[in-house]
């Protein structure tokens, strides 16, 4: 049950978090740097404001893999408890 718990928190986290306000997290105007007036290629964008795409996306294919193996194994467990329950209400039949 805490599983699902932890996975109903973190999919309503996930799916929420684009939701909110664009402005909700942007320091005020008077510490925000000036605006550029030139196109910057990659390179030369600090490494500290460079996003890590291999990262996250190697995260996000390994949640799934592992919530949809966790949901996969959870049925398993479910299927072979109702299997042996029934399995002992037909020799308790006979």
């Amino acid at each position: 049950m805490r599983f699902y718990r932890a996975l109903f928190v973190a999919t309503t986290l996930a799916v929420t978090a684009p939701i909110m306000p664009a402005n909700a997290m942007q320091p005020p105007a008077a510490m925000q740097p000036p605006a550029q007036s030139e196109f910057l290629p990659v390179e030369d964008i600090p490494p500290g404001e460079q996003i890590p795409a291999f990262t996250m996306l190697g995260a996000a294919y390994g949640f799934v893999w592992v919530a949809l193996l966790g949901y996969v194994w959870s049925i398993a467990r479910r299927l072979q408890k109702v299997e042996s329950e029934l399995a002992d209400l037909e020799s308790r039949s006979k």
